[in-house]
């Protein structure tokens, strides 16, 4: 267990960590990890968002902070699948050739369009709320992102036979790992919907409108799943979930 908690946290490279085998015995429970993952996120994007009260700080340099903040901490392995898997969709190429693209080391333009869009689309939700349990909210999501991003890897269809997702979904526990998955998806969204209802239940349901859009994309464009759009699908719902409390957060 303890070796499968050192993989799950070896996938973000900010993470220090020891070094120990990526076997498959090793990667069995992985999965169950990667939302654990996620509250480190968002416990260090509270901390930022306490510290800006303390210091005083305006709502801009508070919200550029909790920009950049959860891609330094990941080493920015989603924001890459999101540009990856934007590059590929915008090509309209054949599946076969988008998943080429995926694979493919350089940038398009539609790859650096679209992390400006994020960017700054995100940046804007961030200045929104005032109130400190709209920022919980938040950074709950980054558990049930992960949570929800596990629940796919260990259930749904892989795109090809090859490569990081696909490892750890061949080695994974597959039961075990919905059930934990389950588990961490429930809590957050008990935790979001209890701090707020409206903008807490608002936001959850974005991430799940996501979860959605990702399985129907995925199998449609990609034939299956693959790590890119594992990064494309946590942040496409983390900044849905920003946009949501932005809209929503007066009524927590």
């Amino acid at each position: 267990m303890f070796h499968s908690l050192v993989i799950a946290f070896s996938t973000s490279p900010r993470l220090p960590m020891p070094q120990v085998e990526w076997s498959e015995k090793n990667m069995k429970y992985a999965i169950c990890f990667f939302p654990l993952i996620g509250a480190v996120i968002g416990g260090l994007f509270l901390l930022w968002v306490w510290l800006c009260a303390q210091l005083g700080l305006n709502s801009f340099l508070r919200a550029a902070g909790c920009v950049v903040l959860p891609l330094l901490v990941s080493g920015g392995i989603h924001m890459d699948g999101f540009c990856d898997t934007v590059d590929a969709l915008s090509s309209h190429q054949t599946r076969e050739r988008k998943r080429e693209i995926l694979k493919d080391s350089h940038t398009g333009a539609f790859a650096v369009i679209f992390c400006g869009v994020w960017l700054v689309l995100d940046l804007g939700a961030l200045t929104q709320p005032e109130a400190l349990r709209s920022f919980v909210v938040l950074a709950l999501g980054f558990v049930l992102s992960r949570a929800m991003s596990g629940l796919a890897l260990a259930n749904l269809k892989g795109a090809r036979p090859s490569g990081m997702l696909q490892a750890f979904a061949d080695a994974s526990h597959k039961s075990a790992v919905t059930a934990v998955m389950l588990v961490f998806l429930v809590l957050s969204v008990a935790g979001m919907v209890w701090l707020s209802p409206v903008s807490g239940g608002t936001a959850a349901l974005a991430a799940a409108l996501c979860l959605l859009h990702y399985r129907r994309m995925s199998y449609r464009q990609f034939g299956g799943i693959t790590g890119d759009l594992a990064g494309y699908f946590v942040q496409l719902a983390e900044l849905s979930m920003a946009l949501a409390v932005a809209l929503t957060w007066r009524f927590v």
